[in-house]
Order: C-alpha cells, then sequence, then structure tokens
C-alpha cells in the first residue's frame, strides 16, 4: 500500500503549481488536508488534496486540472502527517509548486484576487469582504468542499450552487504580473535570487523556473514583497508574453500548457523535445497511426501564435472553430500559420489545441482521476 500512496502522492504533485497561467483555484493546504468528514480517515491526509483535485476536475469538466496552494509553514513538520507526507510537501516547497508562509493570513483572498481565480475553502472570511468585495458580489467564487457521493463536492457560500466562478484579474495584478521579480534571498524558490548574473542567475538553487511562471507577489503597504520571506522584491525588467493554449482529445479538454516568447513547444504523439506535449496516451489506435511523434510546432512571436506542421501526414485549421469540414484549412507538412484568435489546429479528427478560453469541454464522461492508484483502503468515501 505504501508503493501505491507514493504513485498517488506523485500525480497530485503534478497538479500542484504557482503559475499563474495555469492555476484554476486558490487553497489552504493546512485546511483541506483535514476535512476528515470527507473520507472518515486520519486527522490529516495528503490524499485528501487529490479528493479535492478530482471534485474540480468534475465541476470544469478538464482534466490535469492544477491548483494553487498556500501553505502554513507548520505543516512541513506537522506530525499528523506521515514522514513521507511531510517530506512530498517539503520538496512541493523547495521546487516552488506550492507557497510557504509563516503567516499566510489572507494571503489565498490576495491570490485569488490578483488572479482573478475561485477559492477552495469552509471558511467564510466574513471579516475580509469589505477588502474583497467580490466575496459577496461574485456567487460561486468561494465554494465549501463538502462530503458527497462518490467524493468531495462544492457548495457556494453565497448564492447556493457548486459551479466555481473564475473572475478577471485585477488591475493590480494585471500590472505586477507584466514585470517579473527577483528575491534578494538566495534560492527562493519562488522568485529566485538577487545575486548577480541577471535577474534569474539563481532560481530555486538551479530549479528551472520560466521567469513567466512566476506567482504574484504579495503587496505590502503597496511594495511587491517575497510571501516567504517578507522581503522587498528587485524588479527585473518585463515578464516575458506568454499565451496559453489547450488540448481537446474527444470533446475533453486533457491539459493547459503555456507558450512563452522564450521557446517554441512541440505537440504530438510522443515529442523528443523537451517540454513537448505527448498525446499519446489519450489517443486511440487509428490516432496514434496518423499523428507524427512530434506533430506540430507553436511559437509565439510579436504577440501571434504561429503554428507549424512538422509531421509527415499532415494536419488543418479550424478557423473560428468550425467544425463544417468545407471551412478546414489544410496545413501541409512544413507549412506555417498564423492562428487566428478562435482558430484551433486539428492534428487528427477529434483532436485539437487552440487558445484555452475558446476551447470549451464537451465531454459526456468524468475526467481522468489523480486517485487512480490511490489504495482503496485508504479512502472511505460516503455511500451514494
Amino acid at each position: 500500500m505504501r508503493f501505491e500512496i507514493s504513485k498517488v502522492l506523485d500525480a497530485i504533485e503534478g497538479r500542484v503549481c504557482t503559475d499563474p497561467s495555469l492555476a484554476r483555484a486558490v487553497l489552504d493546504l493546512a485546511e483541506v488536508i483535514r476535512y476528515q468528514d470527507i473520507d472518515g480517515g486520519r486527522p490529516a491526509s495528503l490524499l485528501r488534496l487529490g479528493m479535492v483535485i478530482d471534485a474540480l476536475s468534475r465541476e470544469l469538466e478538464e482534466d490535469s486540472v492544477q491548483v494553487y496552494a498556500v501553505v502554513h509553514r507548520a505543516l512541513l513538520s506537522d506530525a499528523d502527517l506521515t514522514s513521507n507526507e511531510r517530506m512530498v510537501v517539503r520538496r512541493w516547497a523547495d521546487d516552488g509548486l506550492v507557497e510557504v508562509l509563516d503567516n499566510p493570513g489572507d494571503r489565498m483572498l490576495e491570490v485569488a484576487d490578483l488572479l482573478g481565480l475561485p477559492v477552495l475553502s469552509r471558511v467564510r472570511f466574513d471579516g475580509l469582504r469589505g477588502r474583497f468585495p467580490w466575496l459577496v458580489e461574485q456567487p460561486g467564487r468561494v465554494l465549501a468542499p463538502v462530503p458527497g457521493a462518490g467524493g468531495p463536492a462544492f457548495i457556494a457560500h453565497v448564492g447556493g450552487g457548486h459551479a466555481p466562478v473564475t473572475g478577471k484579474r485585477s488591475p493590480t495584478g494585471a500590472k505586477l504580473l507584466a514585470r517579473q521579480w527577483r528575491c534578494p534571498e538566495s534560492g527562493c524558490a519562488l522568485f529566485g535570487s538577487g545575486g548577480g548574473g541577471g535577474a534569474f542567475a539563481d532560481l530555486a538553487g538551479g530549479a528551472d523556473r520560466s521567469p513567466a511562471a512566476q506567482p504574484p507577489p504579495a503587496l505590502r503597504n503597496g511594495v511587491p514583497t517575497c510571501p516567504r520571506h517578507g522581503a522587498r522584491l528587485g524588479d527585473g525588467g518585463p515578464r516575458p508574453r506568454t499565451e496559453v493554449l489547450a488540448v481537446r482529445v474527444g470533446g475533453l479538454v486533457r491539459r493547459r500548457f503555456v507558450l512563452s516568447e522564450e521557446q517554441p513547444v512541440v505537440a504530438g504523439r510522443a515529442p523528443e523535445q523537451d517540454g513537448g506535449i505527448m498525446l499519446g496516451q489519450w489517443l486511440n489506435d487509428e490516432a496514434r497511426r496518423w499523428i507524427s511523434r512530434g506533430h506540430v510546432r507553436f511559437e509565439l512571436r510579436v504577440g501571434e501564435v504561429i503554428v507549424t506542421d512538422v509531421s509527415t501526414n499532415g494536419s488543418g485549421i479550424r478557423p473560428a472553430g468550425s467544425m463544417a469540414e468545407s471551412e478546414r484549412i489544410p496545413l501541409a507538412p512544413q507549412q506555417s500559420r498564423v492562428l487566428g484568435e478562435n482558430d484551433m489546429v486539428e492534428l487528427y479528427p477529434g483532436v485539437q489545441i487552440g487558445r484555452a478560453e475558446e476551447l470549451p469541454a464537451g465531454a459526456p464522461f468524468t475526467p481522468t482521476s489523480v486517485m487512480a492508484e490511490a489504495p482503496t483502503m485508504a479512502m472511505r468515501l460516503p455511500r451514494p
């Protein structure tokens, strides 16, 4: 069972991030792991994070959903967690996948405000509604994870309902995310180092973190501050431009990825390039035969998404997402084209890539569970 739990913790690890472009909700990890009524298990368990992520994935009708977790430093040595779980949380902290704070306070709401994300919490935040009016004005922006048949469900704090509501990034958030920041503390996992050699000479002791993936700074008296170290951040210049693209297979959005000006991204059956988007695990046999290992290459140039077919069999562009065969524009091998705002690339019928906000899900089935490897004896779900 220990091996199975390690496998599911590895799967959960792939769903936590501090990347503003990929996170779909904000939560307090120390709170979530103590939702004992969800599974009737021990006082604290990291598996509950996976269960809540699964619930979010079902509500969003999207696979590979990621969450932005805020973590109290005390959790790194919490005796209610197993030694393996504590080690996992420490690794997440060292890799900058979660924010570790001495006093989390209202950081969760600050992140949600800056990024326009929903909040997953049972806390009502009554004393903070003046500072964050959307707590009342936008029903569904704060969702309480509660026990449900087959796993957690959500109930909105305001207005009822269960669907997560996403807001717009605040004007302050947009300004902060237009710049890259550096922390004077050596080896800062979130904001690199203030040492010599450029704004990002030392990222998390050698971790490969793109400036485009930096979290939003905390604001202390209006000053951009590192939430982990409390140090004033230095301005490292403009942040690289990005576009968020999504992969849809069989009507289900399988994953999102960030395209930046820094390097192209290749998508295909099993790309050999670093950072490639592998689709093979979601394809049927016929699609695997048609789609090349590296099928299409995406680049971001001067704000335009350029798609180049690098396959054997070619692909196509569907303008404005039209599914009419007469409107499909063939994209021959080695041919390039600017991807219009509402366009999507079709590698094979039912396998499409486009801008995330323009590629809604339309699948009649449940996304893949991050808890698939969890031993049944570790979870005691309510009966339907």
